[in-house]
């Protein structure tokens, strides 16, 4: 059994869900007492000209859920960020200690620019980044901006800053990617397929009668394209929810709210609850748990979406000069097909659009070429809006979808709020598919949320603040893993081998805790340590799932030290090594992460010996 660590002083972060049964002073203003659930809604109020009013009261309001009217608990107006705020710098941390903790300015609401090149072309890759430092160049100081990159996986560029200079030299620096997964990744157009070539020569080259005759092998091939398409559909449409899944998981322990300025140039899925999901067929089965996780990571990180469509001001491609336009002297419907699958296409991606910004609580900008004065409006609604807090009247949290309906007295305003949430018991067992008998461990296996947590060069999800502390067991080498490590079946990487004592004390309020009659408090948790060559190939892993029995006086060593555990694990003496540490309440389903060089901490004095413990954490 691993040995449990010393009390670690663990760094307190704010967390900001839509409910809370532990007390914690919100940046907002919203103080959750024990036993509240809170629901939290942002609202943006504009006038006519779209500039945001001020100087509203609790009473202007009605808010409903489900049809019903709440009673507002607590009401704040924010009129802005601060202007050149900075972060707050992080704590200095001792050599060998790590955090996941990200600083952000009290009060603000802080910004997250998302460029998709999974989704967008290429030519509206430099379009959109030409624009952003058009933004960067006319813009005043304000709230901190964090700059995100989507491929075929999420990585931070930038993170939160409000220096324009750093931002421009994330913005150069991301290079544009070529997305195999869009049919035509340069320039977003229609492409012509061999099906077309098929058809034209079979019209042109054969008589009539061989040109019949070949008809189903023309249909066999439309059907493997067909397939094809759907099969890179179901693709994107996973990649971008893992996105913005782990997204909702980096922003969940920051205060306040979010504002996710998404630049695409199309939207293979729809995000939201409480409606139809336009993701390619057949693929809906497999991703509704994650739909609905994410729907709610989104709902209780208060995100709000702001969507920018890439392309600008959108025009027809059908029958451009990169087509040849045989096809249509053959078929004298075909070019009226194109162009009602364009338009028809067209219209879905823009009601995906509208409909993520209105049930978020942010705006969609479509066919608008001005990409940076859409970056401008989205920052300047988006930061200064009015928060109500309300304990829903319905004690019932049976996970069903509750609507929230915003009503003002004031006319000629509009109302930007996000429009319900999924009403899941924090006290339940996680509903994630996967039995927490059976907990994975391989990066590999989806579904799971380490899976997405545990990725090297992943955001560093902040659901549960950790502070961790990395130091060598020693110095001699060994020529096996430390009992308890798997090595990878496929890792090229021998010893001998060096281990390292890996101390983690995590944020006893985001950790759930169920007290029994007898006074004792229970959690059931997983700790994992993955080992990442600098090729980002798995090489060995520690995963240990443990449950709680923690007696009062060690719940109360928890609570003001942190949730404490050690693990040891094992990296090759020679190479460039990461170490992602993660840890998962496997009953709340929240996850923290840290990502810890291994040259940062080779050189440092060994670890002490144990002492004492933070309380008793047993299998």
């Amino acid at each position: 059994m691993p040995r449990m660590l010393l009390p670690l002083f663990f760094l307190a972060a704010s967390c900001n869900p839509i409910y809370a049964q532990s007390a914690s002073p919100e940046a907002s203003g919203v103080t959750l007492h024990a036993g509240t659930r809170l629901v939290v809604v942002d609202v943006v109020v504009t006038d006519r000209n779209k500039n945001p009013v001020h100087n509203l009261k609790a009473s202007d309001f009605r808010l409903l859920e489900d049809n019903t009217t709440q009673k507002i608990q607590h009401f704040d107006e924010h009129t802005g960020g601060a202007v050149g705020a900075e972060p707050e710098a992080a704590p200095a941390m001792p050599p060998g200690y790590f955090t996941n903790y990200s600083p952000v300015p009290a009060g603000s609401s802080i910004n997250i620019l998302l460029l998709d090149t999974l989704n967008t072309p290429v030519t509206d890759q430099e379009y959109v980044k030409d624009q952003i430092r058009k933004f960067l160049k006319d813009a005043k100081p304000g709230a901190p901006i964090a700059i995100f990159g989507l491929t075929t996986r999420l990585s931070l560029l930038q993170s939160f800053t409000a220096d324009p200079e750093l931002l421009k030299a994330a913005i150069n620096k991301k290079n544009n990617a070529f997305s195999a997964l869009l049919d035509n990744p340069v320039t977003g157009g229609p492409v012509e397929k061999l099906s077309d070539d098929f058809a034209v020569f079979a019209a042109s080259s054969l008589s009539p009668q061989a040109a019949t005759a070949n008809l189903p092998a023309i249909h066999f091939v439309q059907q493997g394209e067909a397939l094809q398409a759907v099969d890179k559909g179901k693709l994107r449409a996973q990649y971008t929810l893992d996105a913005i899944n782990q997204l909702g998981r980096y922003l969940a322990g920051m205060p306040g709210r979010k504002n996710l300025i998404w630049f695409s140039g199309s939207f293979p899925i729809d995000i939201m609850p409480g409606g139809p999901v336009n993701a390619p067929a057949g693929s809906f089965d497999s991703l509704e748990h994650e739909f609905r996780e994410t729907a709610n990571l989104l709902a209780k990180g208060q995100v709000a979406v702001y969507p920018i469509d890439a392309r600008g001001a959108l025009i027809s491609q059908v029958g451009d000069v990169s087509q040849s336009g045989a096809k249509y002297d053959h078929d004298l419907t075909a070019f009226a097909q194109d162009q009602l699958g364009f338009h028809e296409q067209t219209m879905s991606e823009n009601s995906t659009m509208l409909r993520m910004a209105e049930e978020t609580g942010g705006k969609a900008f479509l066919a608008n070429n001005d990409l940076a004065g859409a970056v401008t409006q989205a920052i300047a609604t988006g930061s200064n809006y009015y928060t109500l807090a309300y304990t829903p009247s319905d004690p019932h949290w049976n996970g069903g979808f509750r609507q929230i309906r915003v009503k003002l007295e004031q006319q000629g305003v509009t109302l930007a709020y996000r429009r319900g949430y999924f009403a899941d018991d924090p006290a339940a067992p996680s509903k994630s598919g996967h039995p927490i008998t059976a907990v994975m461990t391989v990066p590999e296996q989806a579904g799971n949320p380490m899976h997405l947590a545990m990725m090297r060069g992943a955001p560093d999800p902040s659901q549960i603040t950790l502070k961790v502390r990395v130091l060598p067991n020693g110095d001699k080498a060994e020529a096996k893993p430390v009992k308890g490590n798997t090595v990878s079946a496929s890792s090229r990487s021998k010893g001998p081998y060096r281990s390292y004592a890996v101390d983690i004390a995590a944020d006893p309020q985001a950790v759930s805790f169920t007290k029994a009659a007898d006074g004792v408090y229970h959690s059931y948790l997983q700790f994992l340590t993955y080992v990442y060559d600098e090729d980002g190939r798995l090489i060995n892993s520690v995963d240990n799932v443990v449950r709680a029995n923690l007696p009062p006086a060690a719940y109360a060593r928890v609570l003001a030290g942190g949730v404490p555990f050690r693990q040891e694990v094992s990296v090759p003496v020679k190479g460039d090594y990461t170490l992602r540490i993660g840890l998962h309440d496997l009953t709340g389903n929240r996850v923290g992460a840290v990502e810890v060089p291994v040259a940062t901490v080779r050189n440092l004095p060994p670890v002490p010996a144990l002492t004492a413990t933070a309380g008793e954490l047993t299998k």
